[in-house]
């Protein structure tokens, strides 16, 4: 009879010592004595290989010499318990079968590579150790984020990767068309006639679900969108791709106070998750990549986050300025704070999460509530604390190593106000006429956010560049794969 293979993670798991095994997967390394090699396989379900101990009597020196790092193996043989030090299994094989050969050109060879010289090789980065170890939370944190939502009544919305609209207004968005590049058709002005094109009018992809998200919970209730999202944004750092996957939560009946709970709470779950399932990658990336991970993502659990305005914030920054701290960018009430700021706070003044709020009306989108007004022009916020100029209920997390990880806002609910806002700034609502109908009919308060997704698995790996984080990263003059 035949036997089915066995997950090396399976396996390793096992103490019914004696059994016939089947196992299969690529090799980390051979090495040997005069009588034995040993061979680490490892089939990408555990950070962990197992070893195979082929005794040389038993197999051929022209199948010996097939099985080089990188190979993909067949191997049966019987399940003992080892001897060697780090693992309590290892098969003594019977029968070995070279799936895939491996050439002395393949690029994962050597230990020791740099992150930007496997980012060269994306296709086969995957195969080490640490992005294994990535992907695997990358896996588990989508698990946590989709159970937290259902366990918590939430409804998973899909909401359009091709749109007529601009959520944020910040026009970086990629154009979609099926019309010839060369051969375009214009009017007297010189715009572009879209009336042959497949939908008719300029199209692009999404920066965000939120607009489409917003129409949702004012049906269902709460929901939750998680797909990607695109940006074309000609940004070369360390925190920013052309293509990400982003969670947006949308709740109908929610205030400002709420939705702080909701964001701690739900990143508090991801976390406590992570440390729960991922134990074995975590350990690996904590030793190989960051010693302080492990520290740091339980130190996220131990205490509630601060809740500070933005004015406050800004008042920190300053002190800390007058005490000879050293920004390279300006921090003046009603500046768009930078993550050099949002870093200090978090990493050097609180040591610990800070949601900020009340952000200044002007550097942030039209869609958020603002908050009341004063007589001498300011506004009264979060916990009652005065603004000098006009502030909206925003919400946004901060955290260790990676400055802003939730973005999010209760949203302005009333009609005039809003139309009130985008006459302001003289925005073209041309393509969002169904966004205004919903606070024309049955409008509701509202709240939600945004958790860029690779931003949360940055901090959970201990990663340090987004690209990273992702399999197959898409940025500027980079689409390979």
């Amino acid at each position: 009879m035949d036997i089915k293979r066995t997950r090396i993670a399976d396996l390793l798991k096992r103490t019914d010592y004696g059994q016939e095994v089947l196992v299969k997967g690529w090799v980390r390394t051979k090495r040997g004595s005069k009588s034995v090699s040993f061979i680490a396989l490892n089939d990408g379900s555990t950070i962990k290989n197992v070893q195979i101990v082929a005794d040389l009597e038993k197999f051929s020196d022209e199948l010996l010499k097939q099985i080089t790092t990188g190979a993909c193996l067949s191997v049966k043989g019987t399940m003992v318990e080892s001897i060697g030090s780090g693992q309590s299994v290892e098969v003594q094989a019977t029968d070995i079968e070279v799936l895939g050969l491996c050439g002395d050109d393949y690029p994962m060879q050597k230990k020791g590579q740099s992150f930007e010289y496997m980012r060269q090789h994306a296709h086969m980065r995957l195969r080490t150790n640490t992005f294994g170890a990535v992907m695997r939370i990358r896996h588990n944190m989508a698990m946590a984020i989709h159970t937290y939502f259902h366990e918590h009544g939430f409804y998973y919305f899909h909401t359009p990767l091709i749109t007529a609209s601009d959520c944020e207004g910040a026009g970086n968005m990629f154009q979609v068309t099926t019309k010839n590049l060369y051969d375009l058709k214009k009017d007297d002005q010189g715009k572009i006639i879209y009336d042959d094109d497949f939908f008719g009018q300029q199209t692009s992809l999404t920066v965000s679900g939120q607009l489409e998200g917003e129409l949702g919970a004012t049906a269902l209730g709460a929901i939750y969108t998680f797909g990607p999202t695109f940006r074309a944004e000609n940004s070369n750092t360390p925190r920013h791709l052309a293509e990400f996957w982003m969670i947006e939560p949308e709740i109908a009946f929610l205030d400002q106070e709420e939705l702080m709970d909701l964001e701690e709470d739900f990143i508090n779950y991801c976390v406590r998750w992570a440390l729960d399932h991922c134990q074995d990658d975590l350990e690996f990336l904590n030793n190989m990549i960051d010693k302080t991970l492990l520290e740091r993502l339980q130190s996220v659990l131990k205490e509630s986050f601060v809740r500070l305005t933005y004015t406050e914030g800004i008042n920190i920054l300053q002190e800390a300025i007058k005490n000879g701290k050293k920004f390279e960018f300006p921090c003046n009430w009603g500046d768009d704070l930078a993550s050099e700021h949002e870093r200090f706070l978090v990493e050097e003044h609180f040591k610990k999460p800070v949601i900020m709020t009340d952000y200044p009306t002007a550097i942030k989108s039209f869609y958020m509530k603002q908050n009341e007004a004063t007589a001498d022009g300011g506004s009264i916020g979060y916990h009652g604390v005065k603004a000098p100029a006009s502030t909206m209920q925003g919400t946004d997390v901060l955290f260790p190593q990676i400055g802003e990880i939730i973005g999010g806002s209760v949203r302005e609910a009333d009609y005039d106000r809003l139309m009130g806002e985008i006459n302001r700034r003289q925005m073209d609502m041309t393509h969002l006429w169904w966004y205004l109908d919903t606070r024309r009919w049955g409008s509701c308060p509202h709240a939600g956010f945004g958790l860029g997704f690779e931003r949360l698995i940055l901090f959970v790996t201990g990663m340090q560049n987004i690209r990273d984080v992702i399999p197959f990263p898409r940025t500027p003059r980079s689409a390979e794969f």
